[in-house]
């Protein structure tokens, strides 16, 4: 069976073509790619016989495989006997800066396009043609070039030459894949109650080409049921690629150790972890140009061979393994992750490659969406973690510096504009508003063109900063609809004006679009309308619910009516320290007990020490590295010569995603209802979600918190054999609203006596 490969030409010809340094920030293969403006500029002034966006394809074959490329032409151009290709660019550099062949990639993709077109009509031979523009003068410099159509093949057969080295190692595995699938079975003897029910939930889904929305209690084992579903679509073709996206580490821990199982289990499959720039990079500063790292220096002359070197090799590609060959091949490792995530069958990331618009793996064509999925661990998560990436701000102060540290220039008039509009804006008092500021959007989007002509020559580190400020807040300024406010927040001279997504849906279900199939799961999806609605779910999207697969007896619940309010926390602190000991008492082992804030969790953990010199405890500190993380949970170790007890924070690193199965947790303290404070923000969605009909407060306040007490609770049975108590301390547990957010497994509660 003959192997077609699609490609754009674009694509095709950087693979190969591209050679040089990682840049900083701000990257002049920016300002080289088409901008729409420049582009019909120029467009206008051609002539009637002319066209513009002509569509080219074709399919090549070479060896056992076909090609199959396709383009957009900028421009063609025709006289009654020749024909050119016009490939237009915009660039922010000086035009003397460019030579003929500063840019071999764009000579080939106009060759492509010159050999497609040719070979459809029968042309012997055509011009091709490069246009620069400068962005700010308009001026022009052209290259021309007249090529044979031989000449023409003969290039284009060379790119494919060079392309055929990674289509042949992407091929071999391809096979070896899909037949290592065929014959993969479930990696356990049995499933558990309820596991089945989800993995034939997910294949549904993406056999149907729907989305899902998940909820299926802790201890089920989630990540197994996500992925391997998932694996048996892409040996069966329908999908060729999946992402497996998380919003902690330690969940990309868990969808790793399902991966490794598999391949354990005779899987030959391609697994990619991409780790955070701050956490992969080499340097102490992460600063990326040739001159202050050589991981950047010459990154793209040595990225194909290190792409091809690791294919090869591996299957399973951690942190580790990424740094390893990063070192070898001496490129940077957290641009080389990018590339890999391209290559793979499956990538373990974060969120915010897929969701947020300013990070997001573009490079994902139509075509290669409708083959993946998007599997969305914790799902309850993006809520948050939306708004933040679908909000935008700029500061003042920022654009005041850069006018006097660029007096006299262009850039310098266009910060001065902007800090005299923040400075009306401040003076209008009118610090909430619904609409878009769009003077301020124009103002930004001319700053954004000065300075890039500006970091060109520099990389001044305000510039940069407040160039991507500016950038962000272009392009949230165009998501912008009625599910967003504007707010100005002032504080002594500065203004911070602020885009703030009220309800990211929309952007989600946007962002998600394309993709074969969407699954969102959690063991909290609760209330499953709340998150439905709030995570972009259509009408026709698929629900399930799954209960916890355990005897509900293995989990004794005590709700303590005591008030957790700010009001009480001094009056109702020893009786709360009083009931951790007597719960603590009755049951032998290691108990957490969390706390909606850090202040509060200090001011208990100093009481209770005082009291209970003799208890082991171990406390949580704000902004733990990893290190520290790991060593925290180390310290619940089974069968401990004497009980630790663990202060913790609601919502905070160790209320979610932990795994301390069977002896090394007995108890759960939950300490309230894990309200978030009451601040400007949730109040700005307390009101939104009032005036759209719904009850405004749960959607801002108590929504949120619920969803912190059940991650927490969810901490303690982690399988059948695991027992243990969870306690709840709060009043409102027993209001009618809180007690129909419990789960089904806490509802044969006790209410605990006078402690």
């Amino acid at each position: 069976m003959t192997n077609v490969v699609k490609i754009s030409v674009r694509n095709l010809v950087e693979y190969v073509f591209r050679s040089g340094s990682i840049e900083s920030g701000f990257r002049t293969t920016r300002a080289m790619t088409e901008g729409t403006r420049i582009h019909q500029l120029i467009q206008k002034n051609y002539r009637d016989q002319d066209q513009k966006e002509v569509f080219v394809e074709a399919e090549i074959p070479y060896e056992d495989f076909v090609v199959r490329v396709d383009g957009r032409c900028d421009g063609l151009l025709k006289d009654e006997e020749s024909v050119t290709i016009d490939e237009i660019k915009s660039t922010v550099h000086l035009l003397d800066d460019i030579q003929e062949d500063t840019h071999p990639v764009h000579w080939a993709q106009a060759i492509f396009y010159g050999y497609i077109y040719a070979g459809d009509h029968n042309l012997p031979e055509v011009t091709i043609q490069l246009t620069y523009v400068q962005v700010k003068t308009m001026e022009q410099k052209q290259f021309r070039r007249v090529m044979t159509y031989e000449e023409m093949e003969s290039f284009v057969y060379g790119v494919i030459e060079e392309y055929a080295t990674f289509l042949k190692v992407k091929i071999e595995h391809k096979q070896k894949r899909n037949k290592t699938i065929k014959i993969l079975a479930f990696p356990f003897e049995t499933y558990r109650e309820g596991q089945r029910k989800l993995a034939g939930a997910v294949y549904k889904t993406i056999d149907d080409k729907k989305t899902l929305f998940a909820s299926a209690s802790t201890g089920i084992g989630k990540t197994i049921s996500t992925i391997f579903p998932a694996v048996k679509a892409i040996g069966e073709g329908k999908l060729e690629k999946m992402f497996y996206l998380t919003a902690k580490t330690i969940t990309r821990t868990a969808a790793e150790e399902a991966f490794q199982l598999l391949i354990d289990h005779g899987l030959d499959i391609k697994v990619l972890t991409i780790t955070a720039k701050d956490k992969i990079c080499f340097q102490e500063e992460t600063i990326c140009s040739s001159e202050k790292c050589p991981f950047a220096d010459g990154f793209y002359d040595r990225l194909n061979g290190a792409v091809i070197d690791i294919l090869e090799q591996e299957k399973m590609m951690g942190r580790s393994v990424i740094e390893r060959y990063a070192r070898k091949h001496r490129v940077c490792p957290f641009e080389f992750s990018l590339e890999l995530a391209y290559a793979v069958d499956a990538v373990i990331c974060d969120y915010n490659y897929i969701f947020d618009p300013r990070v997001s793996l573009k490079r994902l064509m139509e075509d290669q969406k409708k083959k993946t999925a998007i599997l969305v661990d914790e799902a309850h998560n993006l809520v948050d973690r939306a708004r933040e990436m679908y909000s935008a701000a700029i500061n003042k102060s920022n654009f005041l510096q850069l006018k006097r540290e660029f007096k006299n220039s262009r850039l310098a008039t266009e910060a001065k504009a902007i800090n005299d509009h923040l400075l009306q804006v401040r003076k209008s008092e009118e610090y909430l508003r619904k609409d878009l500021d769009e003077e301020l959007v124009e103002l930004l989007e001319t700053f954004i063109m000065e300075a890039e002509v500006e970091l060109v020559m520099s990389d001044h580190e305000l510039l940069l900063d407040t160039y991507f400020a500016a950038q962000n807040f272009v392009k949230i300024a165009k998501l912008y609809n009625e599910q967003f406010m504007t707010y100005v927040d002032i504080h002594k001279s500065e203004v911070s004006f602020k885009l703030f997504c009220l309800d990211p849906s929309e952007q989600i279900l946007k962002m998600g679009k394309g993709f074969r199939a969407r699954v969102f799961f959690s063991a909290t999806l609760i209330p499953a309308d709340y998150y439905k609605e709030l995570l972009g779910g259509q009408s026709a999207d698929y629900v399930i619910s799954i209960p916890s697969p355990f005897v509900r007896e293995n989990t004794e619940v005590i709700i303590q009516p005591l008030s957790t309010r700010y009001r009480d926390r001094e009056k109702t602190m020893d009786p709360m320290i009083r009931f951790f000991k007597d719960v603590i008492d009755k049951k032998d082992g290691n108990f957490l007990i969390f706390f909606p804030s850090y202040q509060y969790m200090r001011n208990a953990y100093e009481k209770f020490t005082e009291s209970y010199p003799s208890v082991s405890t171990i406390i949580q500190d704000a902004g733990m590295a990893e290190a520290e993380r790991e060593g925290f949970l180390a310290e619940f170790k089974s069968k401990r010569s004497e009980r630790l007890v663990g202060f913790a924070v609601l919502g905070g690193i160790f209320s979610e995603g932990v795994d301390l199965k069977g002896d090394r947790l007995e108890g759960v303290i939950v300490v309230g209802v894990g309200m978030p404070q009451i601040g400007f923000e949730r109040n700005i969605i307390k009101d939104y979600f009032q005036s759209v009909g719904k009850n405004g407060f749960d959607y801002a306040y108590v929504y949120p918190g619920m969803n912190k007490v059940l991650q927490a609770g969810g901490r303690l049975i982690r399988s059948d054999s695991d027992t243990g108590v969870i306690a709840l301390i709060d009043d409102r547990f027993l209001q009618k609203k809180y007690q129909a957010l419990l789960p089904y497994e806490w509802q044969h509660y006790r209410v605990g006596g006078d402690a």
